[in-house]
């Protein structure tokens, strides 16, 4: 237990094989860069050099951008519509929008018609020019109740399509500002005809 150790075992040598030499590792064959190095090629100015050429670019890129999603709202093509117009929620609500009969979308040529009236009755007949103006303020009134009542039900079906959670922010105001445009104006353009309301 305390005594010396013994020596240990003699052992016996293999013979010896040639074996094929191991393949050389595969090196990136250059140094790794060090980080002062990495740094300063990563380096990129702040403002560029040439003011005037990077503006140009920039238009220019803005403008193949606006373009495209104005041949996207135009044919209807998801991909490349800005952000706010995209999904199958906002396109599920455009739909719904455009396959009712509002009317808010007779506002606009309506108030430019009764506008007309009173420029030109407002001195020859002032009754007729009140009266326009009345009826005007009834449409108004009109075309406010029915837009809300398109809500509700709209409403009502999104959270039935989609759930509660999947309706996000802004869409009431996005169906009721599609609803009081004109719909020949409408971007994106519609996609159904009145009467074909979406499943």
């Amino acid at each position: 237990m305390f005594g010396r150790k013994q020596d240990p075992p003699p052992t016996v040598d293999a013979p010896v094989v040639d074996e094929p030499p191991l393949p050389a590792p595969a090196g990136k064959g250059r140094p790794t860069p060090t980080r002062k190095e990495a740094e300063a090629r990563n380096k990129r100015p702040l403002v560029p050099t040439d003011r005037r050429a990077a503006a140009k670019e920039a238009r220019a890129k803005a403008r193949v951008q606006r373009d495209l999603e104005y041949q996207a709202m135009r044919n209807g093509d998801e991909r490349h519509m800005p952000a706010r117009d995209r999904g199958p929620v906002r396109r599920f609500v455009r739909d719904a929008v455009d396959a009712r009969w509002n009317l808010a979308e007779l506002f606009l040529p309506l108030a430019a018609a009764f506008l007309v009236l009173q420029f030109v009755t407002a001195s020859s007949a002032p009754v007729v020019a009140f009266a326009s103006l009345i009826v005007l303020y009834v449409f108004i009134i009109a075309s406010v109740v029915d837009a809300w009542l398109m809500w509700r039900g709209l409403k009502r079906r999104l959270v039935a399509k989609f759930g509660e959670d999947g309706l996000p922010r802004g869409l009431a105001m996005y169906a009721v500002m599609r609803a009081y445009q004109v719909r020949p104006s409408r971007l994106p353009k519609p996609q159904v005809k009145h009467g074909q309301h979406p499943a």
